[in-house]
C-alpha cells in the first residue's frame, strides 16, 4: 500500500466526527474508529463497515482490531498515521478547538521518545 495516500472527503469527514471533542473529552486516535456489528442476517456478528472505513481499509490506512470484543475497531496503520499527519498539517482541515487532542496526538507521533543512555 502507499504511504502517500490522501484522504477522501468522506474519510476526512468520518475522522473529524470520530475524533472531535464531545462534552469534555475526545477519543484517542490510538483507540481507532469504533465499529458496529451486524445483528442479523448472513453477516451476523461481523463488523459493519461504513463506506469510508471500507475505503480506508482497502487502501491499507486502517486494519480491523479487537474482533472478539463487543465493539470492534478500525485502527490506523503506519500509512494511516502518515495520512493523519498530512491532514493535521493543513490548518483548514481541522478545527483547532474541537480537534485539539487529535492534533496533539498526531504532533506527538513526530516527537522522538527519549531513550535511556546505555551504560
Amino acid at each position: 500500500m502507499t504511504d502517500h495516500a490522501d484522504l477522501t472527503p468522506k474519510e476526512r469527514d468520518l475522522i473529524r466526527r470520530e475524533f472531535m471533542r464531545r462534552l469534555t473529552s475526545a477519543r484517542s486516535i490510538h483507540d481507532g474508529i469504533m465499529l458496529k456489528r451486524w445483528s442479523t442476517g448472513p453477516r451476523k456478528g461481523e463488523p459493519k463497515l461504513q463506506a469510508a472505513v471500507q475505503s480506508l481499509r482497502n487502501r491499507g490506512l486502517v486494519e480491523l482490531a479487537d474482533l472478539d470484543r463487543h465493539w470492534p475497531t478500525a485502527r490506523f496503520t503506519a500509512a494511516g498515521y502518515a495520512a493523519l499527519r498530512r491532514l493535521a498539517a493543513d490548518r483548514r482541515a481541522l478545527n483547532a478547538e474541537d480537534h485539539a487532542q487529535m492534533i496533539g496526538e498526531i504532533t506527538a507521533l513526530d516527537t522522538p521518545t527519549a531513550t535511556p543512555d546505555a551504560a
